[in-house]
């Protein structure tokens, strides 16, 4: 067998073993994909009236169409916890010297975890979806339009997994590992995915407008709801390019250096 055919099926027993340990220990799934649920049972059950008021709509039926957007990218955002959480564990626990011992190709234990985060994350965040709409989410968006919008979640999706790596590779312990990507799960809430950036004070107003998940959330409301903004859409290919490379790049120097030759 070629060097990458062996690197493709390594991969894939990692993929494999990732996803049983999923199945084995599900927390970390149903907290990622719970989280955004309460989120919006909250804001739109308990808040939907006064907000949908605020941000020009008259009942919960205007404001979920406005904050699920934001709630699903949130669920995107929560993947990032459970990957670095895996990754550290991996790392801190010895496994890493065992599979160095097997000769395995070397990227495939983060290949795995990339791929298999990605699959819980996307199945946590179709979940997501389907509460948004049985609470009211009309879309008035087509089929190219949701095509679209698959396509820059998958895209997210793919970036802060290598994010969460990179976390999971600079933590010590998975304490640790668990607590730096709430920074990436509380963004959403400094942007549009809640209340419209121009209501906020000046300075935190300044920080929801350049901020990475505004853009993201204002294309994927775009897409679902009305025409997306042209620069909202570039600006989003950006970040998220920007975020896989960075976490990449970081993620691979990381690991070569922490990992036994």
């Amino acid at each position: 067998m070629s060097t990458l055919s062996l690197a493709v099926t390594d991969s894939a027993t990692m993929l494999r073993r990732n996803l049983r340990h999923a199945l084995r220990y599900p927390s970390l799934t149903v907290a990622g994909m719970m989280m955004p649920i309460l989120i919006m049972l909250l804001f739109v059950g308990v808040f939907g009236n006064a907000l949908g008021a605020g941000v020009g709509g008259a009942a919960k039926g205007d404001y979920i169409n406005y904050v699920a957007p934001g709630i699903i990218l949130m669920a995107v955002a929560s993947g990032c916890l459970q990957t670095s959480v895996s990754v550290c564990v991996d790392m801190t626990e010895g496994i890493v010297d065992r599979f160095r011992t097997l000769g395995i190709a070397r990227a495939s234990l983060l290949t795995g975890h990339v791929i298999g985060s990605m699959i819980q994350t996307l199945i946590s965040t179709a979940a997501v979806i389907g509460v948004a709409i049985a609470m009211g989410f009309r879309t008035s968006g087509g089929v190219l339009d949701w095509l679209a919008a698959a396509g820059l979640l998958v895209a997210l999706t793919f970036a802060l997994t290598w994010v969460g790596v990179m976390f999971g590779l600079m933590a010590k312990n998975p304490e640790g590992a668990s607590n730096t990507p709430l920074i990436v799960q509380f963004l959403p809430f400094v942007g549009s995915a809640i209340i419209p950036p121009e209501s906020m004070p000046a300075g935190v107003r300044w920080f929801a407008e350049y901020q990475p998940f505004t853009p993201i959330i204002e294309t994927l409301r775009g897409l679902l709801m009305d025409a997306p903004s042209r620069d909202d859409a570039v600006v989003s290919a950006v970040w998220c390019a920007g975020l896989a490379v960075a976490g990449y790049t970081i993620s691979k120097a990381l690991f070569n250096r922490k990992a036994p030759r």
